[in-house]
């Protein structure tokens, strides 16, 4: 195992800013891990893991402790009868590529979910989803390291405590676990309509009928590439604000005052609202600002982009132009999907 010190964290999130973190390594292996989870106790100095840096970004002070770059690697498939598949994955496979060779075998599950970048293990933090999809319908268990009884654990995906964008690795339970791997169970049967708004209107417009894994990830890799950057060409964490779910009574005022909101049920007398649709109202639809450096992309402005913004501190104050112009317009407060590290 190697050990680099004063490593740029800029490297290592799809934003491209950070300070410098103190320690840091690569591991491809549960006994990896063990190893520099001990290395980093007898240096007594703190750890964090991270995965692809895409729904990621760093503080510009950078940080004092080890950080672990998650580079676990695993497939493993089982067919439990002619419709189920269960698959076993390393926590550092590229969750893209995942997708792609799932398709390919005709497993059905988490082929909308194609084209969202970063890391095996990053998806079940953030209960990752798309166009209808999300990991928490397909996880049967997360295999992870638990640092409070020091031993590598098996966690079911009903004690995950899942929510929109939200578990407990994220929450309560969050730097407790190293996650090393994770088992979805897939389905043969493909999806049959009525699909996930976008992805229906897009569907019909393109009289594609084909439901099959494979043609639903090129549609899906359609609509994504039309309108959101690649984070290999443009600095950004994709979506940065989650949709705001609020009471039904808080949407019909809304509604009352605008004309097509875009909106979906989300149970127990709550709505879903777009983020998107509330921050263009607020006025920040391609919006390029010379303070920060930093801009909303022309077609999603979900999407921060990093233009020429030398700091994190730049960001945040983007960020909050953001949030509290729809704050005052709306009385909502958008909620942001990456996480500042430390």
């Amino acid at each position: 195992m190697t050990i680099q010190e004063n490593v740029l964290l800029s490297g290592y999130s799809t934003m491209g800013l950070g300070g410098e973190a103190a320690f840091l390594t690569e591991v491809s292996s549960r006994m990896e891990v063990l190893e520099a989870l001990s290395w980093a106790q007898q240096k007594q100095v703190p750890v964090l893991m991270i995965g692809g840096g895409s729904n990621i970004f760093w503080r510009d002070e950078g940080y004092s402790g080890l950080v672990i770059v998650n580079k676990i690697k695993g497939y493993e498939s089982y067919d439990e009868d002619a419709t189920n598949t269960y698959l076993t994955l390393g926590s550092g496979e590229n969750w893209d590529s995942v997708v792609a060779r799932s398709v390919e075998a005709g497993l059905s599950g988490i082929e909308c979910m194609s084209l969202i970048p970063g890391s095996v293990g990053a998806t079940v933090i953030q209960n990752v989803g798309a166009y209808g999809q999300e990991i928490a319908n397909t996880l049967t268990v997360v295999e992870a390291f638990d640092t409070v009884t020091k031993d590598f654990v098996n966690i079911p995906a009903a004690d995950c405590g899942f929510g929109y964008r939200f578990s407990r690795f994220k929450t309560v339970d969050h730097g407790r676990f190293f996650i090393t791997g994770i088992t979805l169970h897939l389905s043969r049967i493909p999806l049959q309509p009525p699909f996930y708004g976008a992805l229906h209107t897009y569907l019909d417009a393109a009289k594609i009928t084909d439901y099959s894994p494979k043609s639903l990830r090129q549609a899906v890799i359609t609509i994504r590439q039309s309108k959101l950057p690649d984070p290999a060409t443009v600095r950004n964490n994709g979506s940065f604000f989650a949709n705001p779910i609020i009471p039904e009574s808080d949407y019909a005022y809304i509604a009352s005052n605008f004309d097509n909101v875009p909106h979906w049920s989300a149970g127990s007398g709550s709505v879903k609202l777009s983020a998107a649709w509330l921050i263009e109202q607020a006025g920040y639809k391609d919006v390029h600002d010379a303070e920060t450096g930093m801009a909303t992309w022309a077609k999603q402005p979900l999407v921060l982009v990093n233009e020429s913004a030398t700091s994190t501190v730049q960001l945040l104050t983007f960020k909050q132009k953001i949030v509290d112009a729809v704050q005052q317009r709306f009385a909502i407060t958008l909620e942001q999907e990456p996480e500042l590290l430390p």
